[in-house]
């Protein structure tokens, strides 16, 4: 489509440049948007890895530099292509998700692609590239490595932290989308691939929307169903964001973790909570949910 426009799919690669320690703590939390910028409040990333490449302007000596390879959601995107442009700050006010400067528009000297991304939910975390892995033209980590290879020292050390009570728990694997499911009956399956989820009022973990990484368990879902009534297990793509491990009953965050900051509350398997023994989890908003399938049974 060229350059008058921004491509029409909704996942683009996208990078952006910090250093080693930043993009861990990216990697465990998730992007925090900046105050404001030259398009506002929000993530800034590029489609171009050169320009990406340069950051952090300002950097210590021995610092070591790391480029984060990302897919991001744009959802609806506006185009600004020149300075005093009249949403250039107020863009997201208008209903955009992402702001996108173009190419060769006079408003970045390098003449390169940059975005800013509103929500931080929109951005997944592909790869940690290394300053020295980079440089060297390596682009990917070897097929058979991964994060926690790479950067096994460093997630050691926060685990480490995490049972000292300085972290949150890492334990629960680190990329940010997941494939989940949820039993219900093929009708409500129907309706909620149509129209998104709804929060539960309640639960064992408090309201939110309940699912699991084990179809075994989703597949006994629903619990009370009519004879004859057809069932469906909904196979789902789940933006995790902040993971609150919750392990044992009385946990003093069992029904609220969602007021500490937390998106997601996770309860591992094997630990006496489910009297299955498989993994629960419980999603706060319905919007990091997405159904890929629904699988009649």
């Amino acid at each position: 489509m060229g350059d008058k426009h921004y491509p029409g799919h909704r996942y683009f690669t996208m990078y952006h440049g910090t250093t080693m320690d930043k993009a861990m703590k990216i990697l465990n939390e998730g992007f925090i948007p900046s105050a404001d910028g030259m398009l506002g409040r929000g993530v800034y990333l590029s489609r171009s890895f050169e320009k990406a490449s340069r950051y952090p302007v300002y950097r210590q000596a021995g610092e070591q530099l790391a480029v984060l390879k990302l897919s991001v959601r744009v959802g609806k995107v506006k185009r600004i292509d020149y300075q005093g442009h009249p949403m250039q700050k107020t863009w997201h006010d208008h209903g955009y998700d992402t702001a996108w400067v173009p190419a060769n528009c006079g408003m970045v000297p390098s003449g390169l692609e940059e975005d800013c991304v509103y929500e931080p939910w929109r951005i997944k975390v592909q790869q940690v590239l290394s300053a020295d892995q980079t440089a060297a033209g390596g682009g990917h980590f070897p097929e058979n490595e991964t994060l926690n290879d790479r950067c096994g020292g460093i997630l050691k050390n926060m685990c480490r932290n995490f049972h000292i009570g300085l972290t949150p728990c890492p334990v629960y694997p680190g990329h940010r989308v997941y494939t989940m499911y949820h039993g219900t009956t093929l009708s409500a399956a129907l309706q909620i691939k149509r129209y998104g989820f709804r929060r539960s009022t309640g639960g064992m973990l408090g309201a939110g929307v309940y699912v699991s990484r084990s179809f075994h368990k989703a597949s006994h879902y629903p619990l009370y169903k009519q004879p004859g009534q057809r069932l469906a297990v909904l196979k789902l793509s789940v933006s995790v964001g902040k993971v609150k491990k919750i392990n044992r009953q009385g946990h003093p965050l069992q029904k609220t973790w969602h007021l500490s900051g937390y998106d997601t509350a996770w309860v591992p398997p094997n630990c006496g909570m489910v009297p299955s023994g498989l993994e629960e989890d419980c999603v706060w908003e319905p919007r990091r949910i997405r159904v890929l399938e629904v699988i009649p049974r």
